[in-house]
Formats: structure tokens, C-alpha cells, sequence
């Protein structure tokens, strides 16, 4: 969405009715005397934003002067406003939103018990920075057990450019197709979050590392990730073909990574086979 003029009438109607939905116990505010309407005052909005009380009201009210992006923030922060919302309260205001700061680690217990489900399919979650978080018994076979590899180091940009340029893996054309567009992915979430210390390190050094990644992070290609059709060769289960499903995660800017093999295939029965033998243990 594209920034435009102040909307006054959709401004004023956000903010009551998000002033309308907190009760004052969510926001460290004693309930006090019964309520006539649920929510919270707009005087205890106005204190807990730090402005005049006059003010407030004239913007719930559609009128009075354009508000600054610090009369936003500070909304924001006072009405307990998403991420989304937050987005939203400063466009309906014809402000561009504030970027965020930085990919979120956070994994949902939704999403963890969706992966740790998918018995016969292999799973894993990555934040924007590639970094993975969460992973099911059988991604263990593809991505190996990262309970025993630190935290900081679960990168798999980080994996990917680490292989040497004259390895016989870059001569395949999946693969190098799978490394661009990797490289493009994280390109975009250098652009949504231009603050965060961590994507800009691992860019820094990779560029000091990997020839190949500075080669096509000078493409300045740009596009979030696809799925994509991956043949691997597979030291344990042979031969491999799987679609490479990416799911995003809107709330969080997430992507879970699911290997999704044909019905009835031979990659299907190997992945049933590993399931069974991890079932057995």
C-alpha cells in the first residue's frame, strides 16, 4: 500500500475502536469506579501517550492539526497496537510506517506442534535471516541435529556459501539457481529491516568469504523466496526429488520449509522408511 493524504474520518474511527478493546488492567491501569462504555478513557490514552487530553480528543473527533510520526509512536505504544496495526494507524494518518526492527526469533507453539506433526515430511522454520529455529526429527537427515550446533552459527546462507567454489555442487544448475534466489531472498529482508545488526554482519561476511556470494549479491536481484523443484543425492537414501514448499508466516515474517515429495514416489516411500525407523526409537 502506497502512502497517502491524512484520512481523518478513518483515522478517528481506528483509534476509538482501538481505545474501545483495552480494558485499563492491560495497559497497568487500575479499573477504578464501574464503567459506563467498555474500554479505556480517552484521558487515560491521552496520559498514557503523553499528550494533552484536548488533543486526543480532537483526533478521535477528525479534526485538529495532521499528527507527527511521534504523536503516532507514541499512539502505538499507548493503544498496545500490532505490528500490522501500527502499519496501518500510519497510513490512514499519510505517514509511510516506521520499518520494524528485526526479524523475529519468536516461534508460535502453533507452528512448533504443526512441525513436530509432520512425521513423514520434513520440516524446518527459518526467520527472514535464514536462520533456522525450529525443525522436525526427520529435517534431521537433510539439515543434521542442530541441538548440538550453537545458535548463532544455524545459518543456512551461511551453510550454503561456505562450500567451495570448486566443489562439483556448483557446477549443477538447481543448485545455482537455489543459491540466487537465496541471495535475492535475503537482499529483500536487508530492505525491510535496514537497522538489524544481524543481516548486515552475515552480509559483511560473506562478501569477505564467498566470491560466489559477493558475485551475485552485486546482481542486486530482489524477490522473496519461491518454491522450488530440488534433486538431491542423498548419502544414505540415494537419489531424491522433492518440491522445496516455502509457507510465510505473515505475523512474523517466517517461512516454514517443507519437503514435499510425489504421492506414490520413491522419495515418498524413503521418507515413510526414515519415519518408521524414528518412530522404532
Amino acid at each position: 500500500m502506497t502512502t497517502t493524504g491524512l484520512r481523518r474520518d478513518e483515522l478517528a474511527a481506528f483509534l476509538r475502536s482501538r481505545r474501545a478493546r483495552l480494558r485499563p488492567a492491560e495497559v497497568g491501569l487500575p479499573d477504578g469506579v464501574r464503567r459506563r462504555t467498555p474500554g479505556l478513557r480517552r484521558q487515560e490514552v491521552a496520559q498514557l501517550a503523553g499528550m494533552s487530553v484536548d488533543y486526543y480528543v480532537r483526533l478521535e473527533q477528525g479534526r485538529g492539526p495532521r499528527p507527527s510520526r511521534q504523536v503516532l509512536s507514541a499512539l502505538a505504544r499507548a493503544l498496545l497496537l500490532s505490528r500490522d496495526e501500527r502499519a496501518y494507524l500510519f497510513r490512514v494518518a499519510g505517514e509511510s510506517p516506521p520499518p520494524t526492527a528485526g526479524p523475529s526469533r519468536e516461534v508460535a507453539p502453533g507452528l512448533r506442534h504443526l512441525i513436530d506433526a509432520m512425521t513423514t515430511t520434513p520440516a524446518y522454520l527459518l526467520d527472514a535471516t535464514y536462520d533456522v529455529l525450529a525443525w522436525n526429527r526427520l529435517a534431521t537427515w537433510f539439515v543434521g541435529d542442530l541441538s548440538e550446533v550453537r545458535a548463532t552459527d544455524r545459518n543456512m546462507i551461511r551453510w550454503m556459501f561456505r562450500r567451495s567454489v570448486t566443489e562439483g555442487h556448483w557446477t549443477d544448475e538447481d543448485a545455482l539457481r537455489f543459491a540466487r534466489t537465496s541471495v535475492a531472498d535475503l537482499r529483500a529482508a536487508y530492505g525491510r529491516y535496514p537497522g538489524d545488526r544481524g543481516i548486515a554482519e552475515l552480509v559483511t561476511e560473506l562478501l569477505g568469504t564467498s566470491p560466489l556470494f559477493a558475485r551475485l549479491w552485486a546482481e542486486h536481484d530482489v524477490e522473496e523466496r519461491r518454491p522450488v523443484v530440488k534433486r538431491v543425492a542423498h548419502p544414505q537414501l540415494g537419489p531424491l526429488e522433492f518440491e522445496c514448499r516455502v509457507l510465510h508466516v505473515p505475523e512474523t515474517d517466517q517461512r516454514l520449509i517443507v519437503y514435499v515429495p510425489e504421492p506414490g514416489s520413491p522419495t515418498a516411500a524413503a521418507f515413510h522408511r526414515v519415519a518408521e525407523r524414528l518412530t522404532a526409537h
